[in-house]
């Protein structure tokens, strides 16, 4: 999920149109309505965010700084116009990068698997190589013993989140959250099932065996051909 902040309705919902084109659930907030929800949001939901995009508005450092405090999501900030001491100030504050717009929703989203890969420590890191299954992230189709292997988009997204969250599972609210947006009141929650029956059924039809584990109550979790044979 990407949070867009404006003061200005006409602009987040631009942006909220344009980055939900690209595959990727978005939600919009005011200064003062994002604050509000950041500062009392629950793990589950924040968990759920893959970056922060800032417009311009007053008090955009200080948010900045809040953010850095309480998590490491990656934000962008836009700004309007060039302006060397508002960039230094935003830098300065934590934000990750300054883009001028107009700006198009791929490179934002470019930026933000760069600011990933930056933060993992290394810009050729996969999020996952195991067993002939390789995971990037940001929107770039895995591969399968080296070959490129084509899913929808919503469907990427559910093997992108369970890649970064390798390790421990994911519940379907988790991946719900993640892939339509904590606010989405016009898809239930069990879609998310379908996705991942579809998924796991094309992958086991490629790979040989089902990376994805289920367990009910649990949740969802990435695993590899001995985990499974075990």
């Amino acid at each position: 999920m990407i949070v867009v902040v404006d003061e200005r309705h006409d602009v987040t919902e631009a942006y909220k149109s344009s980055i939900s084109k690209e595959g990727y659930s978005v939600v919009s907030f005011s200064p003062m309505d994002f604050l509000s929800w950041f500062q009392s949001t629950i793990e589950v939901d924040l968990s759920a965010v893959d970056a922060l995009v800032l417009g311009e508005f007053e008090d955009r450092v200080q948010i900045a700084k809040n953010i850095k405090s309480k998590a490491g999501v990656p934000t962008i900030a836009l700004n309007d116009v060039a302006a060397l001491e508002t960039t230094l100030r935003l830098f300065a504050a934590g934000i990750d990068d300054v883009v001028r717009k107009p700006v198009h929703a791929r490179e934002i989203i470019a930026r933000i698997a760069a600011i990933r890969r930056r933060n993992e420590g290394s810009q050729k890191q996969a999020l996952w190589d195991l067993d002939g299954l390789t995971i990037f992230g940001g929107g770039r189709n895995p591969e399968i013993n080296a070959n490129v292997f084509q899913v929808p988009r919503r469907e990427l997204r559910i093997l992108e989140y369970l890649a970064a969250n390798k390790g421990r599972r994911s519940t379907r609210a988790q991946i719900f959250a993640s892939v339509y947006g904590v606010f989405d009141e016009h898809v239930e929650e069990c879609v998310v099932e379908s996705h991942i029956s579809k998924l796991r059924k094309k992958l086991r039809n490629e790979l040989g065996y089902d990376p994805i584990d289920t367990q009910r109550y649990l949740g969802y979790q990435l695993v590899g051909r001995t985990a499974m044979a075990a």
